[in-house]
């Protein structure tokens, strides 16, 4: 059933925006003026449009609502309620106009015969690989409603790990951004003042003096060229990054830097093993499993080393044996995924990898946040001591003057 967006006035002369289903625009037009509304705008949504994100009267769909979304699709389905009857009663319960526009396009294209899997193929930008496949499996083995719990699990666990990394890195940037704006205007508005006084002294500056004069004058004449350079070499740095040699440079770096290192490997390796395990006890085969984590790898070392395992099982061989000649996995884990290969407990023996490692990147988070916050002190204060040393010491040479 074709999907409307309109904009009307209500009998408050109150401008409202809304979606509606209707057979066609006519029959849309009579059900908007039945309600009450004074109709201004129609115009019929198409799913293309809300697949490329063109929707006029919505927002960004966001993952805490795609996993309730999910969560609720799996408790209708559990009820025996008919897929079709499911994506209606989601449709209507949609608050985001966006995902009710989609919602209602996959039910049409459902209806007409296409499975579930592939229409929600059609949306991209909403359904990843990850859903696709898992919806998929979960249509195959007849076991949809687990697999839609499963995946609503796994949702929701990916949104509190990107929360906490975000939630760590608020700290560290406040202060950057603010200590960079105090010093900037200290330099360009205070230390100018000050250096007149200074002129009219006719004696030799201290070395910290002149560097503090030098930095204000430059930050004054210069400021444009400080930002232009800044800006560009952001540019460059973000254009190296994404050659494959640059990539790969930046990436390796990232693997070596003390701290930042170990918590790269960590957070990719709960990524890869919480991944794994979801789309393997969905039903997903391993080689489709191996292909779609291989893509949700931030670091393109670590993505090689799982590609050269995906090879090896394609082979025949094992999946732990190309992880520990990579030297990027930590030898537990590896260890341990062998121990689950072995015994056919593969799954499990991921499952407790992933909830381990969540475990430590939580702690890691932690420490980094305890460490940078007295390290951005001592940076911040030192700063301004150097500025007040700059300006004091020359200013008691003056009074002793007098």
């Amino acid at each position: 059933m074709p999907i409307f967006e309109y904009r009307a006035l209500n009998n408050q002369g109150r401008e409202l925006k809304d979606i509606i289903n209707s057979e066609n625009i006519t029959l849309a037009k009579q059900k908007i003026k039945l309600s009450g509304l004074m109709l201004i705008e129609i115009r019929e949504q198409k799913a293309e449009a809300a697949n490329k994100g063109q929707i006029t009267f919505g927002s960004k769909i966001k993952v805490e609502d795609l996993a309730l979304l999910t969560r609720q699709f799996s408790t209708l389905i559990k009820a025996k309620i008919q897929i079709v009857e499911s994506l209606s009663a989601l449709t209507d319960q949609a608050d985001n106009p966006k995902l009710k526009v989609i919602l209602a396009e996959v039910r049409q294209k459902v209806n007409e015969g296409s499975s579930l899997a592939r229409a929600l193929a059609d949306y991209p930008k909403v359904f990843d690989n990850v859903y696709v496949n898992m919806v998929e499996a979960g249509e195959s083995s007849g076991t949809l409603d687990i697999v839609l719990l499963r995946l609503a699990d796994f949702t929701e666990s990916q949104v509190k790990l990107k929360n906490k990394i975000k939630g760590a890195m608020i700290y560290p940037v406040i202060m950057i951004v603010f200590g960079s704006v105090m010093m900037g205007i200290i330099f360009a508005f205070v230390i100018p003042k000050i250096t007149k006084i200074f002129i009219t002294m006719k004696k030799e500056l201290p070395v910290t003096t002149k560097i503090c004069i030098w930095i204000s004058g430059t930050i004054q004449n210069y400021w444009w060229a400080i930002l232009l350079s800044l800006f560009l070499g952001y540019i460059v740095f973000k254009k190296y990054t994404n050659t494959e040699s640059g990539q790969s440079q930046w990436h390796r770096l990232l693997l070596k830097m003390p701290q930042v290192g170990t918590l790269v490997t960590m957070i990719n390796v709960s990524r890869f093993c919480s991944t794994l395990a979801t789309l393997l006890n969905s039903g997903v085969p391993i080689l489709t499993s191996m292909k779609i984590v291989k893509n949700l790898i931030s670091n393109v070392h670590i993505q090689n080393a799982v590609e050269d395992a995906k090879i090896s099982i394609a082979e025949g061989g094992s999946l732990a044996i190309p992880l520990t000649k990579s030297h990027l996995f930590p030898s537990m884990v590896t260890h341990m995924i062998g121990l689950g290969e072995k015994s056919g407990e593969l799954e499990p023996m991921l499952q407790i990898i992933a909830e381990n490692y969540d475990d430590q990147v939580n702690s890691k988070l932690a420490g980094l946040t305890s460490v940078l916050e007295p390290v951005m002190m001592v940076a911040m204060g030192s700063a301004v001591a150097f500025i007040v040393f700059s300006v004091v010491v020359p200013l008691m040479n003056l009074n002793s003057l007098r």
